[in-house]
């Protein structure tokens, strides 16, 4: 009888562990988050200001995503300097516009691309120098509400 009974207490342990596995694979995919997979090129960007600007953003192109934002750094000129990893099959123009941009009136930024007509592609650890500042929503509202705005 004990042989049985540790039998389905293993069965029992092995089905709580493969469900466990699931639901923590479920969690990361549906979190956008990138344990086990670095696929891809890293280029950066530097803008005066990435406020709301998260890693993890999506990085677009025509609405659609082809990479993630990755790391987000203050370097030495005081610039925001945005890393994102784009997919290795999309290849990016070294002439490409780079913005940060909100998600409907008040969502998530991301960082839209808009790729040039270059025939050069830019290469892993590549930077992106036609950014475009984001504009801040906040300050706009503030100046039409105080009648700054003419």
């Amino acid at each position: 009888m004990h042989v049985q009974k540790y039998s389905m207490e293993f069965f029992v342990g092995i089905f709580v562990l493969i469900g466990l596995l699931c639901v923590s694979y479920l969690t990361i995919q549906l979190g956008k988050m990138e344990i086990f997979s670095s696929k891809g090129y890293t280029l950066t960007a530097k803008f005066s200001t990435s406020t709301g600007l998260r890693s993890g953003a999506n990085v677009d192109i025509a609405g659609v995503n082809v990479g993630r934002v990755i790391k987000i750094e203050l370097d030495q000129d005081y610039y925001s300097v945005v890393h994102i990893r784009i997919r290795d099959e999309i290849k990016i123009p070294d002439d490409t516009g780079v913005s940060i941009k909100t998600s409907g009136l008040i969502g998530d930024k991301y960082v839209s691309l808009t790729p040039g007509g270059a025939s050069d592609y830019l290469a892993d650890m590549g930077e992106l120098t036609e950014t475009n500042a984001p504009v801040d929503i906040e300050e706009l509202i503030s100046k039409y509400v105080f009648g700054g705005v003419k």
